[in-house]
């Protein structure tokens, strides 16, 4: 990532295939460069912030080209001028595409510079054809994630911000969208900058002791600075702990379906998608390895694993499956325990794997179509996931175990894996300070400790923090072109 990198970059900003497509342009030079190729009533460059024009986007055919930014483009003519008024001498000019042109002033743009936004029609040879006019014109194509990069480096955005705009673009439920939202527009960042502030307020008290050391004064009362260290560690673990359902929503909330084999595991994961997506089989094992297909329930993404059925057996490919069954298990966030209800008595057995705290067990009675009138044990869901009956109070059981309301009130969700790291280091960092304050740690050395703290919160929004290159290109090369 090169802070100093000032060439005027193009690309696509919309996805192709639709009937409309946005090429986005950024740089000190980007109405300058549109101009070129532009024609309408007016320059670009004399434009006001936030403005529409229409006009044409042409090519000039068969005249000598002039040098720009080091590449051969062909001289302006004048914008007022139509093929038939100008001068018989002048150029042929080829119109590529009618189109809408906002522009957009430095500093109040995405990018912190000046930029415009072509709309122009969804063909690919229209989008092909602007984007070949515009690099012609002294633009080059920008890299991905290039324009958010700037957007940063300029500070309209800080790095968490950033990350969340690829999450933004990724999000694909409510609560997926409500995440990210939340966190591009700063409240992520706000509740990160109020715990940094703290800190740097302790260390200045102590800092501030160094200074009047020979007096032996106590600017930061001990008491009172365990107290206040306390609150910062409670609210730093808070944000580490929901890190599970922040991964959960992000990523999709993984759902083991597990059970005997033939109690109806690939029957009920076709129920839940309503489509035929895993092979249903009289024939017990037919499942020999995990499939996993995804379902959206009330705004949560939900990542169903359909498993191999648990059993003794000799078969090496079903042992193979089950082993994988079991560390299904393990990465679920909830688990469907499938009972064959035509075999399973009135006394609930504990399940043969371990469930940890932080999952949801969900025990489910299958094939209630077979056992009419069955009573169902305390706690336990009963369905027919061959006739669809009971579907609805399981898909709101599974909804029921993702508690979203902190996220729809606005509090922090922690959702990136770099910043649950930082989180974790931060943590651990202000653990060291708690252990030199009760060792009576000299004020030096525990303002230090404090200031590693600040240190790996700062990595998170990177604010007071000089980021890497390496965690940039790591963040940024996973943005899509165009943005």
């Amino acid at each position: 990532m090169n802070g100093t990198d000032h060439d005027t970059i193009v690309a696509p900003a919309t996805a192709p295939g639709g009937a409309l497509a946005v090429v986005r342009v950024s740089g000190a030079e980007a109405l300058a460069v549109c101009d070129r190729i532009f024609r309408g009533r007016g320059k670009l460059a004399d434009a006001a912030a936030y403005t529409l024009h229409y006009g044409r986007i042409v090519e000039q055919e068969g005249t000598p080209s002039a040098e720009v930014a080091g590449v051969r483009v062909a001289p302006e003519q004048p914008e007022s001028a139509t093929d038939s008024d100008r001068p018989a001498s002048a150029p042929a000019e080829r119109t590529i595409d009618d189109v809408l042109v906002a522009v957009f002033r430095a500093p109040h743009s995405y990018t912190g510079e000046e930029s415009a936004e072509i709309s122009c029609h969804g063909s690919q040879y229209i989008i092909s054809e602007v984007l070949r006019l515009l690099c012609r014109a002294g633009a080059r194509m920008a890299s991905p994630g290039e324009f958010t990069v700037r957007a940063y480096l300029n500070g309209k955005m800080d790095l968490s911000q950033a990350e969340a705009v690829a999450d933004l673009i990724a999000s694909s439920s409510r609560a997926a969208h409500t995440l990210a939202t939340t966190q591009l527009r700063g409240g992520y960042s706000a509740d990160l900058e109020a715990l940094r502030e703290r800190l740097l307020e302790l260390v200045s008290l102590l800092e501030l002791e160094l200074d009047f050391s020979e007096e032996e004064v106590e600017f930061a009362d001990r008491t009172q600075l365990r107290e206040t260290m306390e609150q910062i560690d409670a609210r730093i673990e808070a944000m580490r702990r929901s890190f599970t359902l922040g991964n959960a929503i992000k990523q999709g909330v993984a759902v083991a379906i597990v059970g005997a084999p033939n109690a109806g595991k690939s029957t009920l994961l076709n129920r839940l998608l309503n489509e035929e997506r895993a092979l249903v089989s009289d024939i017990a094992g037919t499942t020999r390895d995990v499939i996993e297909e995804r379902t959206n329930i009330d705004g949560v993404e939900f990542r169903f694993l359909d498993t191999a059925g648990i059993r003794t057996t000799e078969d090496r490919l079903e042992r193979m499956g089950i082993e994988r069954t079991l560390s299904s298990i393990a990465r679920a966030q909830i688990i469907i325990r499938l009972l064959d209800a035509s075999q399973a008595g009135d006394t609930i057995p504990a399940p043969d794997f371990e469930v940890r705290q932080d999952q949801r067990l969900l025990t489910v009675m299958n094939k209630l179509d077979r056992c009419p009138g069955r009573t169902l044990p305390e706690g336990v869901l009963g369905l027919s996931a061959k006739t669809g009956e009971g579907l609805d109070t399981l898909r709101r059981a599974l909804r029921a175990a993702v508690d979203t309301q902190a996220l729809y009130h606005g509090d922090t969700v922690v959702s990136n894996s770099r910043h649950a790291e930082a989180l974790t280091e931060a943590h651990d960092a202000l653990l060291r300070a708690f252990d030199g304050l009760r060792e009576g740690l000299p004020t030096d050395l525990l303002s230090e400790e404090i200031r590693q703290v600040i240190g790996h919160i700062g990595t998170i929004t990177g604010r007071g923090q000089i980021t890497p290159d390496e965690v940039l290109q790591n963040i940024f090369s996973k943005f899509c072109v165009g943005k």
